[in-house]
């Protein structure tokens, strides 16, 4: 390098999986962008008319796994915390209405869906997920 150029280091935003606890909700999020994908497609198309409400609220849930799947891998990208914070906070949300909703209104659920009765058919986990992972983005926020 010559004496007066001065040379600028612009970090590439990391396009790897998040380290520690991250790599788990990578995982976690992937499997439940398949499985829930999956179950949505099978359920909107044998039987859409059957249970509208819930069936598409599957596919809401789909989509959300998906996005956070995406955004854990491509951690490191401008704005990717700040976007899992909000999905999160829609994740759980939804989790709440469904999980609710499915308790109080049964006609709306004649068959359950990944977030209904609090995702109890998933261990519960999707409930725990969204306040997990959003304890571990507060933790490892970088300081101003």
């Amino acid at each position: 390098m010559s004496e007066g150029t001065a040379s600028v280091a612009h970090p590439e935003p990391s396009t790897t999986v998040p380290s520690g606890p991250g790599r788990l909700f990578t995982l976690l999020y992937g499997i439940f962008a398949v499985g829930a994908t999956s179950r949505s497609a099978v359920q909107l198309i044998e039987r859409a008319s059957h249970a509208p409400v819930a069936y598409g609220l599957s596919a809401l849930a789909a989509l959300v796994y998906v996005v956070g799947f995406v955004l854990l891998l491509r951690w490191g990208h401008p704005g990717s915390r700040r976007a899992m914070r909000v999905l999160c906070l829609v994740e759980l949300t939804g989790v709440l209405v469904v999980g609710t909703l499915s308790v109080a209104r049964t006609d709306l659920f004649p068959d359950a869906t990944v977030w209904s009765n609090f995702g109890m058919g998933y261990l519960f986990l999707p409930a725990i997920l969204p306040i997990l992972v959003l304890r571990w983005l507060k933790r490892t926020a970088p300081t101003a």
